[in-house]
């Protein structure tokens, strides 16, 4: 059985991708009730440059734990900014997809 981080991983690998970042983790998490939550905001584009992947895993964890979420994505995978404003050779969305899917499992979501 996979992983949700690697449901995730294969979502977003999808071609043609049927998913962005943001839709991808919760899709992944079986959250159809935040993929409208997620279209309401931009369609998963996360708002201030962060990235959709972010943006989904901090909208499925508590309130008290998205600080420390987001500190520990960063960790992970740097000061990762959106594809418009992302400068070249930083990190795949895929790979964020993949560190974002991975914090929520360990939440047991």
């Amino acid at each position: 059985m996979n992983s949700k981080t690697e449901l995730a991983a294969n979502f977003y690998m999808q071609v043609p991708k049927e998913y962005n970042c943001a839709q991808t983790v919760a899709k992944a998490f079986g959250r159809d009730d935040l993929l409208e939550t997620l279209k309401s905001c931009g369609g998963g584009r996360a708002p201030n440059g962060l990235c959709g992947a972010l943006h989904s895993a901090l909208l499925l964890v508590p309130e008290g734990e998205q600080e420390t979420v987001k500190q520990r994505f960063f960790e992970e995978v740097g000061e990762i900014h959106c594809k418009p404003i992302r400068k070249a050779g930083q990190t795949k969305c895929v790979d964020c997809v993949r560190t974002a899917a991975g914090l929520l499992e360990q939440y047991k979501l």
